[in-house]
């Protein structure tokens, strides 16, 4: 890669860590809210829903209308409103207030990841897309090992308040580069051809064979991915007994084989083919999901094992994943599908959640009961991806 290539997936992946990290550290900081703001815990889960339904809504409508412009352009706009939205949050001295100001930041934050993977798609040939999806996903790697418990100590020696302080000052900073280093893209601004309508985006999105099966395929990978996230905290602390000062160091060990994964799945992509690693890596990961939805009572240094495999071989699962689903559109419309997508993956990501809060019940002690059961459901969501992904007819 050339210089400026690596100075600008740089400050991507920047956009990608503050824009990560605001959605990630609201979760732990529920500790801090509940008391702060008198709510239960449904009111919590209600102020960190809601940055995901209006990033849904946000990246459907924004998919109607980016494609016609430049994507520098969308992505400033929409990365300005979204530290608005997170100056916002930091600034609220209410329960409500800062449930408008989650919907504001998700308003704005839904048209940033799909900008994000389309200047990349429109900018690295699909030979290279696979090493330049792997910077992008370093940035998750961060936040998981850096971001978050940077922000809950913020949070515990400051306020609740300093970690969206800390966002917005990191992103004020990443929002100059961006404007000084990354140049206008406008490859897919076709000014020969009328802008087409709404309803055409729309029909384009839906009647291509391709296309909905790639809307399919990445909205059921977060269903598989994430049906078993929401009660990992609490199965490693209820049934396996460990402490809260232990479990932390799944998402830490996880993060930084994520790190280190993420440019050697993304070379061997390139090399062998976006579907033979993205096979792989499918079938592999489903062999630590057993182990963590049904775990013995191991050493907690034998515990983090199938969870560093989980992590990384899920980290390669998804670099492929990214780059397949970019290739199933032409340019010139690559923006408004991955606006789409990208609000599916909002969409199915919720539904993981409240499927697993449908299974999973609470026995004596606080024990869960039935976790086994999204293990089951995640392997069998992944196995049906892996047949699903022959639709895309790519490398």
């Amino acid at each position: 890669m050339t210089t400026k290539e690596k100075v600008l997936l740089l400050l991507l992946a920047g956009i990608n860590f503050t824009h990560i990290l605001d959605f990630m550290v609201m979760m732990p900081l529920g500790n801090y809210l509940m008391p702060e703001f008198g709510i239960t815990p449904r009111q919590f889960s209600a102020v960190v829903a809601a940055y995901n339904f209006a990033a849904f809504f946000a990246g459907i409508l924004g998919a109607f209308v980016v494609d016609r412009f430049d994507r520098k352009r969308v992505l400033v706009f929409g990365y300005s409103g979204f530290l608005l939205g997170t100056l916002l949050c930091a600034l609220a001295p209410s329960y409500g207030l800062l449930m408008a100001a989650r919907v504001v930041a998700g308003l704005f934050g839904g048209l940033i990841g799909a900008q994000v993977l389309s200047i990349v798609a429109d900018l690295f040939a699909y030979e290279k897309r696979g090493r330049a999806m792997s910077w992008l996903m370093t940035a998750f790697s961060m936040a998981s090992v850096v971001g978050v418990p940077l922000s809950l100590y913020m949070a515990r020696f400051f306020s609740w308040h300093a970690p969206f302080y800390f966002i917005v000052a990191m992103g004020l900073v990443v929002l100059l580069l961006v404007l000084r280093h990354v140049p206008a893209i406008t490859s897919h601004m076709q000014a020969s051809k009328p802008p087409i309508s709404p309803m055409q985006t729309l029909s384009n999105v839906f009647s291509v064979p391709a296309q909905r099966a790639a809307l399919l395929f990445s909205g059921a990978i977060m269903v598989g991915h994430f049906i078993i996230i929401p009660f990992i905290n609490p199965y490693m602390e209820f049934n396996l007994g460990f402490s809260k000062t232990q479990t932390p160091l799944i998402y830490i060990v996880g993060g930084t084989v994520t790190i280190f994964s993420s440019i050697f799945w993304g070379r061997l992509a390139d090399k062998h083919g976006k579907l033979r690693i993205f096979t792989i890596t499918g079938l592999l990961s489903t062999i630590p999901v057993i182990f963590i939805t049904q775990m013995p009572n191991w050493p907690l240094w034998l515990v983090l094992v199938p969870f560093a495999f989980w992590f990384g071989l899920a980290n390669g699962r998804t670099i492929s994943m990214q780059a397949m689903v970019s290739q199933v559109v032409k340019p010139e419309h690559r923006g408004s599908f991955l606006s789409f997508n990208s609000s599916v993956q909002q969409l199915f990501t919720g539904i993981a959640t409240s499927l697993a809060g449908l299974i999973v019940t609470s026995g004596p002690n606080h024990k869960l009961l039935h976790y086994n059961w999204l293990g089951y459901i995640s392997v069998a969501v992944i196995l049906i991806c892996l047949l699903l992904v022959r639709r895309l007819k790519v490398a």
